[in-house]
């Protein structure tokens, strides 16, 4: 099993956009890209590929992006961020996935997992989490974030379950009180929110996605950072 890595390679900065929008000129969803990614004019030059998950409705120009070798997943307006150099999309799609098991994916979704990860020395160190959504165009990964680390993650979560690495935990050790979907009554998709960091400074940022399976559940991306942060705002 893979270790699991986080957010590597890139740091916290604020966002670089270019001038001008520039509008998708097709729909890239499900497209693998490869780019060089420049921090600022101090920071070396480095190449990054992956596949291109999602196009958030409230914002058409971002994008959920799963890079190859990192676990999380980023939110980047690719296609208008200055950062992005040298920017290319492959014309074929990925392959259709084949799920093996689609009642036990299913059972998943919404609930809390003890997800076991292998360390350093080899030991195995569990993480509480919580199964989010099965990914559109990648139907066998999972969705999932951490009581440790309210980012957004994506796994091949049935591989790790029938490895004896993934446990469903009863809903009464949830990380969240359950939410029932008739008790949420307008949707935070789209709203402005800020964050007020342990140090007094403030972040500013956007609801992005409402999570079905867990409707409290939402996802937020700020504006000084490409992670996906996932909160129960109720």
């Amino acid at each position: 099993m893979k270790k699991k890595s986080s957010h590597k390679n890139k740091n916290r900065h604020p966002v670089g956009l270019s001038g001008s929008i520039i509008p998708p000129v097709r729909n890239i969803v499900g497209c693998r890209i490869k780019h060089k990614w420049k921090e600022d004019c101090d920071s070396p030059v480095s190449d990054w590929s992956g596949t291109v998950l999602e196009q958030i409705q409230v914002n058409p120009s971002l994008y959920l992006i799963k890079y190859d070798g990192f676990d999380c997943v980023y939110g980047l307006e690719i296609l208008r961020d200055e950062r992005v150099q040298g920017l290319e999309i492959f014309p074929d799609k990925i392959a259709p996935y084949r799920i093996s098991d689609a009642r036990l994916a299913e059972r998943m979704l919404g609930r809390v997992v003890e997800h076991q990860f292998e360390t350093d020395d080899g030991s195995k160190n569990g993480w509480k989490g919580l199964v989010l959504a099965r990914t559109s165009i990648m139907p066998t990964w999972f969705f999932i974030t951490y009581e440790k680390d309210p980012v957004l993650y994506m796994y091949q979560l049935l591989e790790d379950y029938k490895a004896g690495d993934l446990q469903i935990l009863p809903d009464s050790d949830g990380l969240t009180e359950v939410t029932e979907a008739g008790d949420v009554c307008d949707s935070l998709v789209g709203k402005q929110v800020e964050y007020e960091n342990e140090n007094g400074t403030q972040r500013t940022g956007r609801v992005i996605h409402q999570v079905q399976a867990k409707p409290s559940v939402y996802f937020i991306k700020f504006d000084d950072d490409y992670h996906i942060y996932v909160y129960d705002m109720i």
